[in-house]
């Protein structure tokens, strides 16, 4: 199932999103509402409209966003150097929620950086409550993956000495177009283009920690809670984006992720 959340002239509602999704546009493909929530065995209301009649929003805002670093031994070394070491164990950090934005929606760049990135990554959503989940057990507590953006002020970030600034402005997180339940993360090819120039190009295949390694990692430290997301971190081929951009990110199985960017006024 490919799970979306829209705004209609009816309100907002989680939907499941019907027919061929093989581009980001909407055409030719139905929104189905379901009722109340994705989660569990999702009912429907029997109301439904064409996608290109709605507007697609972030598909999911949980309770928190939890971030993997330095886990693309390729981004490592674009960071560090050549010589720099991978980590041993997952490196994570937050988002807060006030960052998510839909696709279409602008990333707003902040007054106070002048280098602010744009990191295209695999997102997981959590389908049901967990605490200490091994790895082997993992993906059973998986709803599904959509795209991310974890953007990031990257002069912030050498300034501060820590992540938590620099991610964390309003529309730093990007998400969507849907997310996709039925899919292996294992080895998934990642794009993201900046004005139609690609600058990632990359798979999940080279995840230093894998999807069950992460979520097993995060959960023997927090309960992780329906709706909640994981960002499973980048690639080398990060840089910076200006006013007036685009970015699109694509992951194959689930679509592609539009945002322009805008300076604030």
């Amino acid at each position: 199932m490919r799970l979306g959340r829209i705004a209609s002239p009816d309100g907002i509602a989680f939907v499941s999103i019907e027919g061929e999704v093989s581009s980001g546009s909407g055409s030719g493909r139905t929104a189905r509402e379901i009722a109340e929530h994705p989660f569990g065995n999702p009912t429907f209301t029997g109301r439904s409209w064409p996608l290109d009649d709605v507007r697609l929003l972030a598909p999911i805002v949980g309770n928190k966003i939890v971030c993997v670093g330095k886990n693309y031994a390729d981004h490592v070394a674009e960071m560090g150097g050549a010589d720099a070491a991978a980590p041993a164990d997952p490196v994570i950090f937050l988002k807060p929620t006030t960052t998510v934005i839909g696709p279409g929606v602008p990333i707003v760049l902040p007054p106070s950086s002048t280098n602010v990135h744009f990191e295209g990554e695999l997102a997981v959503v959590i389908g049901r409550p967990c605490k200490d989940v091994k790895a082997d057990k993992a993906l059973e507590v998986v709803l599904g993956y959509t795209v991310a953006n974890d953007v990031t002020a990257r002069d912030q970030q050498a300034a501060d000495g820590q992540w938590t600034r620099a991610k964390s402005h309003d529309t730093f997180c990007p998400l969507g177009p849907w997310i996709e339940t039925r899919l292996d993360p294992s080895d998934l090819d990642l794009r993201t283009e900046v004005d139609g120039v690609t600058r990632q190009d990359s798979s999940t295949a080279f995840l230093l920690h894998d999807v069950p390694q992460i979520i097993e990692w995060i959960s023997a430290v927090m309960t992780l809670l329906p709706g909640d997301v994981i960002l499973t971190g980048t690639p080398a081929g990060v840089g910076p984006i200006t006013d007036g951009q685009s970015v699109s990110i694509t992951i194959d199985g689930i679509g592609t992720l539009t945002n322009p960017v805008v300076a604030k006024k």
